[in-house]
């Protein structure tokens, strides 16, 4: 008998994070999005009755312990926690603002703590975490720096907690996808498209149901912990993923 798990997912209102809202919902698990624009609202209410809209902008500690504290008010758990909200500003060496780095960092990698560190306490036994990765922070692309310390960061925070809430049985897992045509990937130039597209062995872009999939059979999955899984078409295996 399939028992009914909350899910908090960030960056919810769109792409990847609204693929996987609405996959969970489908299992008649009930599901959170938090994102900070009012486009969830209306994206809660598509998915229907097993779903809640949070505002919040998880770089805000204090408007995450209110986001939290709303779900738990609803309905009392929090069973999984997927860092899906990204933010991408790019620019090199020399031409990347301080405040633009600043902003990455915050929301990539401050904000994926700070979720977990208010929905920790209501994780119990059995309760698991997917922080949501990206390629660049394991292979380098120009003008990345940002996007790609964040990242990276996220990796190392997910193997840390992986170890730290195991007493707990806790699970802790990155799940790292490739490229995905959504908003974020948007400002790309169709050029720069094409030659990336290139590079990925597969020879298409993913799709965000495809990416969601995995982020829901990683989070159901009860033995894995501190794993780094890659949906990317074959592209972390062409350049080498370290280890």
């Amino acid at each position: 008998m399939h028992k009914e798990k909350v899910w908090l997912i960030t960056g919810a209102s769109r792409g990847i994070g609204l693929a996987l809202a609405q996959r969970v919902a489908r299992s008649g698990d009930r599901v959170a999005l938090l994102a900070r624009g009012e486009s969830v609202l209306a994206a809660a209410e598509s998915i229907g009755e097993n779903a809640m809209a949070v505002r919040a902008d998880i770089a805000d500690a204090e408007a995450v312990n209110a986001a939290v504290a709303s779900i738990l008010e609803r309905w009392g758990a929090i069973d999984v926690v997927v860092n899906n909200a990204g933010l991408h500003r790019g620019g090199k060496v020399g031409r990347l603002a301080l405040d633009d780095w600043q902003a990455v960092l915050d929301t990539n990698l401050t904000g994926a703590l700070n979720v977990i560190s208010s929905a920790r306490e209501s994780l119990g036994a059995g309760g698991a975490i997917v922080n949501v990765g990206a390629v660049v922070g394991f292979r380098g692309f120009p003008g990345d720096a940002a996007y790609a310390a964040s990242k990276a960061g996220l990796a190392g925070l997910t193997r840390a907690l992986a170890i730290e809430l195991a007493k707990k049985q806790i699970r802790v897992n990155l799940v790292i996808p490739g490229l995905v045509l959504t908003e974020m990937t948007g400002g790309l130039s169709e050029k720069a498209l094409e030659s990336m597209c290139r590079t990925i062995p597969m020879a298409r872009y993913g799709e965000a149901e495809e990416i969601a999939e995995v982020i829901e059979w990683v989070a159901r999955s009860r033995y894995m912990t501190g794993a780094f899984v890659p949906v990317d078409g074959g592209l972390l295996s062409s350049f080498g993923m370290p280890g």
